[in-house]
């Protein structure tokens, strides 16, 4: 699509008006400014700025993610006053919800979009997509505390799913436990940690599935790739 009509679409300006805000050098195409009339973008790929904000059309399926940090809620209103995650994703034109829960101090990996019906599946228990934490516990973690967490351990009254659990670090006061599980449930790795005699002192999540964290900075966030869209659509 014509970069032009993209920024019509967006209702961000007549066509003749983005021609003349092209010209100017005020719009960027994946942060390098573009001054060319016949430069053409694929919607929902490549990312539109204007004076700094990015573009989106009103019925574009926008899909992202987001480094959490500490200290944030994932949902909208709190009687504590907290901060929501939708402040660090206030530069997206369009209202965007998480795809299920982070507790607030919980850091990490949270995937959000304006997509309900795919956030549905993604949350859906029968899907069973994988979510990996990496947590850093007091005292020493051996291989009881992981087989506990391999078998299922007794939560809210009800017993969890097989978790994978391996030792990533045994220092001499704590330890690092790398913990994968595919149920959804509230606070659900910090109350097996409990379980199994590991105080929390940090939880970060690393990956959804094949989506991987990685270097990406906390507080930060970044549109989803092709292949990554594609790949939560097909499960």
């Amino acid at each position: 699509m014509r970069l032009q009509k993209y920024i019509a679409d967006c209702q961000a300006a007549s066509r003749r008006k983005a021609e003349e805000l092209i010209a100017a050098g005020k719009v960027f195409v994946n942060g390098e400014v573009v001054t060319e009339m016949g430069c053409k973008i694929e919607p929902g790929v490549d990312k539109v700025e204007l004076d700094g904000k990015i573009l989106i059309p009103p019925d574009e399926k926008v899909y992202i993610m987001l480094h959490k940090p500490k200290g944030y809620i994932t949902s909208v209103k709190d009687q504590f006053g907290r901060p929501d995650v939708s402040l660090l994703t206030a530069g997206i034109p369009a209202r965007l919800f998480p795809v299920g829960r982070l507790d607030c101090d919980t850091s990490g990996l949270l995937l959000m979009t304006n997509d309900g019906d795919l956030a549905y599946k993604l949350t859906h228990p029968k899907h069973e997509v994988e979510k990996v934490y990496i947590a850093r516990v007091s005292g020493q973690a051996d291989e009881m505390v992981l087989a506990k967490l391999r078998e299922g351990v007794i939560i809210d009254g009800k017993k969890t799913a097989p978790a994978k659990a391996m030792i990533v670090k045994n220092w001499g006061n704590s330890a690092s436990i790398k913990i994968t599980i595919h149920e959804g449930r509230n606070r659900q790795v910090r109350k097996m940690l409990d379980v199994v005699g590991c105080k929390v002192l940090s939880l970060k999540r690393v990956a959804t599935g094949r989506l991987y964290l990685g270097e990406l900075e906390e507080g930060k966030y970044r549109h989803l790739t092709r292949d990554e869209v594609s790949y939560l659509l097909k499960l």
